[in-house]
């Protein structure tokens, strides 16, 4: 009997494809290969592992007749058109619950830094200057951390915030009952008026593009702190910077941009002109290049999660 076939377009973990092979499946990759190349093989393949190399459109979905499977190895599936595949039969697959904790510490380190100045305090230090008033920072403990979509990384986000002793609002226009001694499920009209805090955690979709803008920011009676792990097209970036440099938001931790190529691969700066110039000259806010899911140990998850969620798909043992 013929093995079942799976094209690797992206890089992942070894340990994914060993998995694959383990249980029966014959595994191709062309790291070189091109969009159009891949459009001419596709139709041999039953299942395709991605991150975010190419999207994954219904050109792509017509020509793979055979294709049963699409696993992401990530936890956004915006690259993906759902609707289409799931049109044809072909199931979605993604590996949030294999990052979750990977973005969970990042946000916290990315909002300790902040909050601490850590980046300035250091950068001066290397310098011989030792500046300590100027650079006297704030605690997480007594402020309010407002958590926008509460799956497996806001999740992820409330349990490492749980010493620090914060208070944890959370909102979720899709998920409800999840409040605990934890958490305090929430809505918008509460985390306007009493948050210090606010982390993103939502995927990107048309409702969730600029959600962050100029009138969203203006709603928050105090002055907050921003992070966002999330995608760099929830916030619009012009709007952001104007009101950190109006104090209406006193810095913001970026993981993601909304200037990042669609695979995340690069940031090309030049396109972004004058407002990624103030963004990031700027000293309150902390930047990092789409990292906050990519540790050495959610590498190894995320295909551990892939592994399963495929053996289940075909009854296998995984």
């Amino acid at each position: 009997m013929p093995k079942i076939k799976v094209l690797f377009v992206d890089t992942a973990h070894p340990s994914l494809e060993d998995g694959l092979v383990g249980l029966g499946f014959a595994c191709d990759t062309f790291p070189n290969a091109t969009r159009s190349e891949y459009l001419d093989i596709v139709s041999e393949y039953e299942g395709i592992v991605i991150r975010s190399k190419i999207p994954v459109d219904s050109e792509l979905l017509d020509r793979a007749r055979k294709l049963r499977f699409i696993a992401r190895v990530g936890a956004g599936i915006e690259n993906i058109d759902v609707v289409a595949a799931e049109q044809r039969g072909i199931v979605c697959l993604n590996a949030p619950e294999g990052n979750r904790d990977a973005v969970g510490e990042q946000a916290i380190g990315m909002l300790l830094a902040l909050m601490n100045r850590l980046m300035i305090a250091d950068r001066e230090v290397r310098k011989g200057i030792w500046q300590r008033e100027k650079n006297r920072g704030y605690e997480l403990g007594g402020k309010t951390i407002a958590i926008i979509g509460y799956g497996n990384t806001g999740s992820a986000f409330a349990h490492k915030l749980s010493g620090f002793g914060a208070r944890i609002l959370a909102y979720d226009k899709y998920k409800h009952g999840f409040g605990s001694d934890l958490v305090v499920e929430s809505n918008m009209t509460s985390i306007f008026e009493e948050a210090d805090v606010l982390s993103l955690h939502v995927p990107l979709t048309a409702e969730t593009r600029y959600l962050i803008n100029h009138e969203y920011l203006e709603r928050f009676r105090k002055p907050i702190w921003l992070v966002n792990t999330a995608r760099g097209p929830v916030v619009n970036t012009a709007h952001l910077v104007d009101k950190i440099e109006e104090g209406k938001v006193l810095g913001a931790c970026l993981d993601v941009l909304e200037y990042e190529k669609l695979s995340f691969e690069d940031l090309p700066v030049g396109k972004a002109s004058e407002v990624f110039r103030r963004l990031s000259a700027s000293e309150r806010v902390v930047l990092s290049p789409h990292i906050a899911g990519w540790t050495h140990e959610s590498n190894v998850r995320m295909a551990q999660v892939l592994i399963r969620k495929i053996a289940d798909l075909y009854g296998l043992k995984g």
